[in-house]
């Protein structure tokens, strides 16, 4: 059994990316963000779909087109394979915590 909010208290200065579920078809993961961003000029284009939702913290995931989104928890969205994107911001206090759904959508 684990939490979904249980943060280890000595955090690593980096982002914590926990695979809960992993077979060739779908991929759920854990995500948790301390203030981390895409590096300026880098962007996810992801093989498969990508459906997430932010439980805990606030973020804001910008696109290839330009549009921005704002996120707070409770907020998910589905990013379709390809679809260009990076995070622009999550907050630090409280950290992110994110579930990440990946899968091939037919």
């Amino acid at each position: 059994m684990a939490n979904i909010f249980s943060i280890p208290s000595s955090l690593p200065n980096r982002e914590l990316w926990e695979a809960l579920i992993s077979t060739d078809n779908v991929l759920i993961e854990r995500i948790v963000s301390t203030g981390q961003v895409t590096p300026l000029g880098e962007w996810y284009d992801q093989d498969r779909d990508e459906w997430v939702i932010l439980l805990q913290g606030e973020a804001s995931l910008v696109y290839g087109d330009g549009s921005q989104i704002q996120l707070t928890p409770g907020d998910y969205v589905l990013i379709p394979a390809h679809q260009k994107h990076r995070v622009e911001y999550t907050t630090f206090e409280p950290p992110c915590i994110w579930l990440a759904i990946h899968f091939i959508s037919k």
